[in-house]
């Protein structure tokens, strides 16, 4: 039973069928392109679509909206302070905002940057550097099935691979993605933690996290490792972000909230070069990007994020989703992960070449039979690289129950009936930026 109850309520509706297919073809077979009120359930992404608690709307009437050394930002620092065990922190609109900010301060054209595995907007903030974005992932996620307890964990055999194909100097940045969401969303032990920030060290690389579901990978921890079974969840999460040297966040995420981010740091001097970066691109430094409001609706909810009713919630809730497409002969990645459950769409379609976007189609089907809006993260969303045919169903936070989780499971099954019928797609228009190239791209059936 949830430990929460709803106070305010938004009506949705299943569009028709003809309107669902005109729309589907007006969007270009991108689901990115539909109108949000043409969509029935929305499990596009779990970045600021969850629901907002009354604290955290309480907070928001006390935003102070001073343009400089505004009160909200001094109560957002002390959270991130609390729970995260950063002093030195630099708001920004959103988690690619911070990514702007501290890789723009610490990468040069030619670098490389190792990752458990890089996210879109991560890569593509690091090839905007003009630096290579090198993935270290281990081999466990990138099938459907049991892919482990920690599958999420950067691969140190990768790591040092990756130092002997370029070379330590080269190699700035590591970083650590927590949870994993381009593999699955699957977890990474505290151990993983531990010996990425020792390898980076040895290299010379700064150690940066990526803490936009830090609190759900804390979650996994305390139920999955003997260490840390008796250890609360705030402990837990607090010493996983301790070995980093940087972290950067999507406040969309494990802040609860529904706009905002920031990336904070312990070296001064760094500190400082992304304060004057910030105000470039994203505002004074006490603000952000933010308004005064959003800054108090993630001091709130970094807070709240970190109570174990609401993770353990939202962690059965995504095990739920999980349960309900396995029964109905799914192929899906388990143990499921914090925030979304995988789909295998090769396995799904087989008949479907890798080049014709197997993922892609699904999610155009999961639309068209049921209005569920989902996303692609396999060869359209990240061309050029050797992924998966992932589709996944991102939940957000706090917002959808469980007759809608069956309707998701029960339009699933509909597509998984009528597979045979579906061909696959290709791509008739894209932007110059391929790593981007999922959020506007248009495709159409092939012949």
């Amino acid at each position: 039973m949830r430990s929460y109850k709803a106070k305010s309520v938004e009506p949705i509706r299943l569009p028709p069928r003809d309107r669902r297919e005109a729309a589907l073809d007006d969007a270009g077979y991108n689901v990115f392109n539909l109108s949000s009120d043409d969509v029935y359930i929305d499990l596009l992404t779990d970045s600021g679509t969850g629901t907002m608690s009354q604290e955290q709307w309480a907070g928001m009437i006390q935003g102070d909206e001073a343009y400089a050394g505004s009160r909200s930002f001094r109560r957002f620092q002390q959270s991130v302070s609390d729970v995260m065990g950063f002093d030195h922190v630099v708001p920004t609109h959103q988690g690619r905002g911070a990514e702007n900010v501290l890789f723009g301060a610490m990468l040069e054209a030619g670098d490389v940057v190792l990752n458990n595995t890089h996210f879109d907007t991560t890569r593509a903030h690091v090839v905007n550097q003009g630096a290579e974005a090198v993935d270290c992932p281990v081999e466990a996620p990138w099938s459907a099935g049991d892919s482990g307890d920690f599958a999420g964990n950067f691969s140190l055999e990768r790591g040092w691979e990756a130092v002997e194909a370029y070379g330590a100097a080269s190699i700035p940045v590591v970083v650590l993605t927590i949870t994993n969401n381009s593999a699955a969303g699957q977890p990474v032990s505290m151990q993983n933690v531990r010996e990425t920030a020792a390898f980076a060290e040895e290299i010379g690389a700064t150690f940066v996290i990526d803490a936009c579901r830090f609190a759900e990978n804390a979650h996994f921890i305390t139920q999955r490792d003997p260490e840390f079974a008796d250890t609360p969840l705030a402990e837990v999460a607090r010493e996983q972000l301790s070995y980093a040297e940087a972290i950067t966040m999507s406040g969309k995420k494990d802040a609860l909230a529904n706009i905002g981010g920031f990336t904070a740091m312990r070296d001064p001097e760094l500190f400082e070069r992304c304060k004057q970066r910030a105000i470039l691109y994203e505002g004074f430094p006490t603000y952000g990007g933010l308004a005064g409001r959003d800054l108090e609706a993630m001091a709130v909810g970094l807070r709240e994020a970190v109570e174990p009713p609401y993770v353990q919630e939202r962690i059965e809730q995504v095990a739920t989703l999980g349960t309900l497409l396995e029964d109905e002969g799914i192929p899906i990645v388990t143990p499921t992960g914090g925030h979304a459950v995988y789909i295998d769409a090769a396995e799904l379609f087989p008949h479907i070449p890798t080049g014709e976007y197997p993922g892609q189609r699904l999610v155009c089907e999961l639309y068209r039979e049921g209005g569920v809006r989902t996303v692609e993260l396999g060869s359209f969303a990240f061309p050029d690289t050797d992924r998966p045919e992932f589709v996944r169903l991102a939940l957000p936070r706090r917002t959808y129950w469980r007759e809608h989780l069956e309707h998701v499971a029960e339009t699933a099954a509909t597509v998984r009936e009528q597979r045979e019928e579906y061909v696959g797609l290709d791509v008739v228009w894209e932007p110059p930026m391929k790593e981007l190239r999922h959020f506007s791209a248009e495709l159409e059936p092939v012949a």
